[in-house]
């Protein structure tokens, strides 16, 4: 446990200066930005004289080193700031969208993990076989095809040819399913290529190799001895897949008219409403962080081998 604890302070001063990087690097991105807020604000009509007193209102006039100093004061007392555009602290246009978000990550994380970790798994028994082949076909197809083309095909097949499914919107667990088979079948080829080699490897070991010569099933071999092993690249993925969910799919958001931080993001770059662009950016890293963070610790209980550093 003590050991636990000292990666645990470690890991926590690791993020707090990636996230510093991260709005660092943000910020600079924004600021040379050929477009501006306060002219977005004022509308093109607006006079010269109207577009500055706003620009000197939101601090826009400022140095860049004290734009950013004044957000980092900010930040640091919670407040990620009041967007440019729809007048609403950001923090509370985030919240509003998070639940939407929170639900879409697990119901994709869950399809990737269903579709991935049998198809991996089968076509590694099966190496060289056809099953092995259809599979890695199936997985290139599905990491390769682009995200609006495979949600538009479900909307079309399942939810106007059939009616299985509402066209879009949130609300019940009838309006997750096809977004997240969406993002479940292009996540699902990744995961099944990744699990494939990893299994691959695993069943090469000498005590795999053991545990066949003392007559155990391959069931067994593959549930009890290999799995445990062969998973932990994938708790990994897991983990990063975590703050990419949260930095909101945009393009899955926008077919199926999902109301998460995608679609908020998405109205932000458009406006350039920088508050909620660096709001979203920060909670997706946030996220990301936190993922990679518990992907780390979870990895120790699956192999016991694995030390924390």
């Amino acid at each position: 446990m003590k050991g636990l604890g000292v990666y645990v302070l470690k890991r926590i001063g690791q993020a707090l200066l990636i996230m510093i990087g991260i709005t660092l690097i943000t910020f600079i991105l924004l600021y040379l930005l050929p477009a501006d807020p306060a002219r977005q604000i004022a509308g093109r009509s607006a006079t010269a004289e109207t577009v500055e007193n706003i620009r000197r209102q939101l601090g826009l006039h400022l140095p860049f080193y004290e734009q950013y100093l004044r957000y980092l004061s900010s930040l640091v007392q919670g407040d990620l700031g009041r967007s440019y555009i729809q007048k609403t602290e950001v923090t509370e246009l985030i919240l509003s969208r998070l639940p939407a978000t929170l639900l879409l990550m697990a119901g994709a994380i869950s399809c990737e993990l269903l579709i991935g970790l049998p198809a991996g798994i089968l076509a590694a028994v099966k190496r060289g076989k056809f099953a092995d082949n259809a599979i890695m076909i199936l997985s290139f197809v599905g990491v390769s095809a682009p995200q609006f083309v495979v949600g538009i095909l479900l909307l079309y097949v399942f939810a106007v040819q059939f009616g299985w499914f509402p066209i879009g919107g949130y609300g019940t667990a009838a309006h997750l399913v096809l977004p997240a088979l969406t993002l479940g079948l292009l996540g699902g080829g990744w995961y099944s290529r990744m699990m494939r080699s990893s299994m691959l490897d695993v069943l090469r070991q000498d005590y795999i190799r053991t545990a066949r010569a003392k007559g155990a099933g391959q069931m067994r071999i593959l549930t009890v001895h290999a799995l445990r092993n062969a998973i932990l690249p994938i708790i990994a993925m897991i983990g990063l897949d975590v703050g990419i969910f949260m930095s909101g799919v945009v393009v899955v958001e926008s077919v199926f008219g999902w109301p998460g931080i995608g679609q908020l993001a998405w109205q932000a770059i458009q406006r350039v409403d920088i508050p909620i662009i660096m709001g979203v950016t920060l909670v997706a890293a946030c996220f990301i962080v936190v993922g990679n963070f518990l992907a780390d610790v979870i990895a120790p209980f699956v192999d016991p081998r694995i030390e924390l550093k």
